[in-house]
């Protein structure tokens, strides 16, 4: 077998399809990509997904410093444990920054950390649901990717079913995020709000709005971004996305890029 049909097989089998009856039997695909948010859906029992994240580019500039960051490879496995519970385990992916000031250049490459957590859902989908999520992340990466030391939080997602197919989508976090000198950790906690629309029945868009703040030692900040996506599901077990994070204050990241796919197994 040729190396070209070596890399081929891999994205083949990716992309083929489950079995209709097997599709029958499932649930909606609940993916976590893309968004700002986190959904409050499980994975169904003895089923698993992979999500990965194709490529997630970010620019910010301030004072005559550019930053670009590309972060490629983020991964994140699923597995249902249970009606209504998963564990999760992720990866950052590999991240690539480049920082230019005054004619000088930084390059900085990185592996990104790792990140187990747990997912038990409750309430009705067609009405009012909502989860529970715990999580902790094994500082396995570098800079400028990895955070340099544990850390751990809750998320807790809302979601609300609107009429014509709209769903309100809410989600908290409080964490105990690593400090910036990686001597300790911190607490910091964000919430997220967004709105789905439904654009036929393959496509949903989705809006959103984050507010966060991190209460570093070295110097407290506050984040306001807001977010737009597409999701295309042209299958019951495939999901393809893209969207743009927009920095809203005058600290915040200018812009941010992303695209990635997701499969059901």
């Amino acid at each position: 077998m040729s190396w070209r049909r070596a890399l081929l097989l891999p994205l083949l089998l990716w992309l083929v399809p489950v079995g209709r009856a097997q599709a029958e039997e499932l649930e909606a695909f609940c993916v976590d990509r893309p968004g700002l948010g986190t959904p409050d859906c499980t994975i169904d029992s003895g089923h698993a997904a992979v999500e990965l994240g194709l490529a997630d580019w970010t620019h910010a500039s301030d004072n005559g410093v550019r930053d670009d960051s590309l972060v490629i490879g983020e991964l994140l496995l699923r597995y249902g444990l249970a009606d209504h519970l998963e564990v999760q385990l992720g990866w950052d992916g590999l991240g690539f920054e480049r920082e230019r000031n005054a004619g000088a250049t930084l390059h900085e490459t990185g592996a990104g950390d790792l990140r187990l957590a747990l997912r038990y859902g409750f309430g009705d989908p067609d009405t009012l649901s909502a989860a529970v999520m715990p999580f902790v992340t094994l500082p396995i990466g570098d800079d400028p990717v990895g955070a340099g030391e544990w850390t751990a939080g809750l998320i807790l997602p809302v979601e609300y079913a609107l009429p014509h197919g709209l769903e309100l989508d809410f989600s908290g976090e409080l964490d105990a995020a690593a400090d910036a000198d990686g001597a300790g950790n911190h607490s910091a906690y964000s919430a997220t709000i967004g709105l789905g629309l439904p654009l036929g029945e393959q496509f949903v868009a989705a809006v959103e709005l984050q507010a966060s703040r991190d209460e570093d030692p070295l110097g407290g900040t506050g984040q306001l971004l807001g977010g737009v996506s597409l999701a295309w599901t042209p299958s019951r077990a495939l999901q393809l996305d893209a969207g743009a994070v927009l920095g809203l204050g005058h600290d915040d990241p200018g812009i941010e890029l992303y695209a990635g796919i997701a499969r059901r197994f």
